[in-house]
């Protein structure tokens, strides 16, 4: 919890020093410029969450409970993922538990919820790689292509390490410390710990599943280009949809590296200062873009953490009317 605080400190002092020094007032006001936007971003970002949510359904091979609850805890996740100092995991345990609940397996829920994280992460390398080649024909400028490439290696072999230990028994791993585990979260069920490396195994081999998830994660991530090109036409930055592609791919990867900072505070903006530099766009209007971004994630996060408090408190006044 301190490392988390710490990180918000850092992030947010961040944030508030690249505000300060490219102008708040400037960034204030291309902020409002793009305030009709808003809601359309608000739009596509819960299709967004829409079409992740079909994914991770896919990925776990469940169709009850109903598309519904999946979208309904898919955005319970993205909103404690994003707004509380979790380093990008603690909404996935939320929405391994809060599957379990609904009847799902609770290995199936872990196992598929593993396996639908790792199509996202594929996905998103997939979607920067087409991003980078977009790029290379748009732009005779090659001074970005050391940290890029750097960038895209590392990600690349993290990726690879990571499917090479689910291949090897990761999970079985984690079945091992399942007394370890126990300890600490003592409601723990030792049954929800076993079959995790057979059930994530099953579910890799069905492949029509992976090319089906995977194509529709990849269209979640698509959709982010046209709310980079709104936003900038809003701000009357005239942008192609090849430009704005670039600056959504690379802007996400760049926060999705800054992964242990709550909201990657500081990390989204500089990574769209860097990448909007390529098409000689200003550093406020980078700032702008990311703050229309954080408006929406707020928008759509603050009743997405509502809503997980408010399933949580019923079932905990059902529990005390039960055992009364």
């Amino acid at each position: 919890m301190k490392l988390g605080l710490l990180a918000i400190a850092l992030g947010g002092g961040a944030l508030i020093a690249l505000v300060a020094w490219f102008g708040g007032q400037a960034i204030g006001h291309e902020v409002l410029e793009a305030g009709w936007a808003i809601p359309v971003t608000l739009v596509l970002h819960l299709v967004q969450l829409y079409l992740s949510a079909i994914a991770w359904r896919i990925a776990v091979g469940r169709r009850l409970p109903r598309m519904i609850v999946y979208f309904r805890l898919r955005w319970i996740r993205e909103a404690v993922n994003s707004l509380l100092p979790v380093a990008q995991m603690g909404g996935n345990l939320v929405g391994i538990r809060m599957l379990t609940q609904r009847g799902v397996p609770a290995p199936v829920s872990a196992a598929g919820t593993t396996l639908d994280l790792t199509i996202e992460a594929l996905t998103q390398f997939a979607w920067t790689m087409v991003g980078i080649a977009v790029l290379a024909t748009i732009s005779s400028d090659t001074s970005w292509r050391p940290w890029v490439e750097g960038g895209m290696i590392t990600m690349g072999l993290a990726l690879a390490g990571f499917v090479a230990a689910q291949r090897a028994g990761l999970m079985r791993l984690i079945e091992g410390m399942a007394g370890q585990l126990q300890r600490v979260f003592p409601k723990l069920s030792m049954d929800a710990l076993r079959g995790l490396h057979e059930e994530l195994m099953r579910l890799q081999a069905n492949r029509r599943a992976l090319v089906q998830a995977f194509s529709v994660h990849m269209l979640a991530w698509a959709l982010g280009t046209f709310e980079v090109w709104l936003v900038l036409t809003t701000m009357q930055v005239p942008v192609g949809l090849g430009q704005a592609l670039v600056i959504e791919s690379l802007g996400m990867a760049a926060r999705s590296a800054g992964f242990v900072v709550p909201g990657a505070l500081g990390v989204q903006e500089t990574g769209f200062i860097l990448v909007c530099s390529l098409f000689q766009i200003g550093p406020d209007t980078a700032i702008a873009l990311s703050m229309v971004k954080r408006v929406r994630e707020l928008s759509v996060g603050l009743p997405g953490l509502l809503a997980w408090q408010w399933s949580e408190g019923r079932r905990l006044v059902r529990g005390r009317a039960g055992r009364g």
